[in-house]
């Protein structure tokens, strides 16, 4: 019988991480094969793959491996907390360790695997200073309807603390704040309402990709927020639409810490790469 199938190209994996998705590509042995029209084409749900962020995995000279993360617009991503997680557990598996250290645009980042599987991320200490974020006005006092505070944990976050999370139109509002002038880059837009002691409930409007069920990222910079206006402690467990992330505030940073799950693995056709 004829053989019909196309002709096999690039990797990948598809993970996820409370439902945030994400395409993962291993380019340690050759060239990142990822541009911006790659990114976008991946992206698309009804004639790519679909995602919520892209990871490419790249060697490092100062640790185990180094990351760099695109959005569905095909835009780079600064950092990326539950794509971080996940392929961290899928390099421990690698390496045969159960503690990694990583280089992303943000840094140097560590993660480990706990005893009962769940693998947590050190995002690194928030950004507070308005450059650096980068926001044009007072973090803690932004010039914006909802009082909201802008925090950076490697991209920047722009929080509200609303009464009840489920009414709020977070497409409409997510998508104007991502674009305001306060913002030079742009940023995500978290809304979150107080539940309970030391817990959140979020919803997450993220920046060149829209909504999505989880933002690592978006979390930690919700629960730096909380603290900081005296709502709950450092270490906060926080809802978000696809599931459940703890959050821990430490001298060294802030831990993030959650399942994570590799659906499976395939690879692009050559038609596919040569159509872009």
């Amino acid at each position: 019988m004829k053989n019909t199938l196309a002709p096999l190209g690039q990797p990948f994996m598809k993970m996820h991480g409370l439902g945030n998705d994400f395409v993962v590509i291993d380019a340690r042995e050759g060239d990142d094969p990822v541009t911006p029209a790659l990114a976008r084409a991946l992206g698309d749900r009804n004639r790519g793959v679909g995602f919520d962020q892209l990871a490419v995995i790249l060697t490092s000279q100062d640790s185990d491996f180094k990351i760099k993360f695109w959005n569905s617009d095909g835009t780079e991503a600064g950092a990326c907390g539950n794509a971080t997680r996940c392929v961290s557990d899928y390099m421990m598996t690698q390496l045969g360790v159960d503690e990694v250290k990583l280089t992303t645009r943000r840094g140097a980042l560590s993660a480990l695997r706990r005893d009962d599987g769940m693998v947590s991320v050190n995002m690194g200490a928030p950004i507070l200073e308005a450059a650096l974020i980068p926001v044009t006005a007072d973090p803690l006092a932004l010039p914006l309807k909802g009082a909201p505070l802008a925090v950076g944990m490697g991209n920047p976050h722009c929080v509200f603390f609303v009464e009840d999370v489920e009414s709020v139109d977070v497409a409409g509002w997510g998508a104007q704040i991502e674009h305001d002038p306060l913002f030079p880059e742009a940023t995500n837009v978290e809304f979150a309402t107080v539940t309970g002691p030391d817990r959140l409930r979020m919803r997450v409007w993220e920046r060149g990709t829209g909504i999505t069920l989880a933002c690592g990222s978006g979390t930690c910079a919700a629960a730096v927020a909380s603290h900081l206006r005296g709502l709950t402690g450092r270490k906060v467990i926080v809802d978000v639409d696809g599931g459940t992330l703890e959050i821990d505030w430490r001298d060294d940073g802030v831990w993030m810490t959650g399942p994570t799950a590799h659906v499976f693995s395939g690879q692009l056709t050559q038609s596919f790469m040569e159509s872009l």
